[in-house]
């Protein structure tokens, strides 16, 4: 099976700290994205205004199926929360090659 990712672009919440955010989604990765079936890893990359998260799954099953219930956790929320809404964009892609 292939194995896949989610490339998510957003800009954070005017007047947002960096190290706040950073420490949320520390919080996110440690309890609810690790917790999902298929989960691999998490990089986040920034250049200056943009930031973007690289989320790496077994499957591509388990990227959409990880999509669902995070509105409802707490946790994910604040981390949600430093993300301007209307500059987030989501895709989830098969790795063909590493």
């Amino acid at each position: 099976m292939e194995k896949a990712v989610w490339f998510i672009s957003y800009k954070l919440v005017e007047g947002a700290s960096v190290a706040d955010f950073l420490f949320a989604s520390e919080k996110t990765q440690k309890e609810v994205l690790a917790k999902k079936k298929g989960f691999i890893s998490w990089q986040i990359l920034n250049d200056g205004d943009t930031w973007v998260d690289l989320v790496t799954w077994e499957t591509m099953k388990d990227a959409v199926n990880a999509e669902s219930n995070d509105e409802m956790d707490p946790v994910a929320m604040e981390f949600y929360a430093f993300i301007e809404p209307s500059s987030l964009k989501m895709q989830a892609y098969s790795i063909k090659r590493n």
